[in-house]
């Protein structure tokens, strides 16, 4: 049995040096572990920062068509303002040309009256002296 039993310096030795593998092994993979978070984490903050790239890209071609779009319709709504502005332009002057003709033939057909009593009163007259000279 003494030839079956390790010696004792010997044993805790080996126990030592299989401890000291194990922790060694231990470290070594906890490095590995780490550099594989790393990389993980460093390929998802770039997927995340090209994520966000492309959606800022999405949003401004999105902003700015808008904002094309917007300055054409400011363009247009210009143009149609002024287009409204000279056709009321045209407008104010027809009406006044109207207005015009208006009281142009008013006065011809005040004239015209004025013509007719004149013709009744000149003939009355007329009637009357043709009367007296008859009688």
């Amino acid at each position: 049995m003494d030839g079956a039993k390790p010696p004792a310096g010997g044993g805790k030795l080996e126990l030592e040096e299989a401890l000291l593998q194990i922790v060694q092994q231990h470290h070594q993979q906890s490095l590995r572990q780490r550099q594989q978070t790393e990389r993980a984490k460093k390929d998802a903050l770039r997927s995340a920062v090209r994520v966000a790239d492309l959606l800022v890209d999405a949003v401004d071609g999105g902003v700015q068509e808008l904002f094309v779009n917007e300055k054409r319709i400011e363009l247009e709504a210009r143009a149609l303002l002024s287009t409204v502005a000279r056709y009321r332009k045209q407008t104010d002057q027809w009406l006044a040309a109207t207005n015009e003709i208006n009281s142009v033939l008013k006065e011809i057909g005040d004239f015209e009256n004025w013509m007719k009593i004149m013709d009744f009163d000149c003939k009355s007259v007329n009637a009357a002296i043709c009367n007296i000279h008859q009688s």
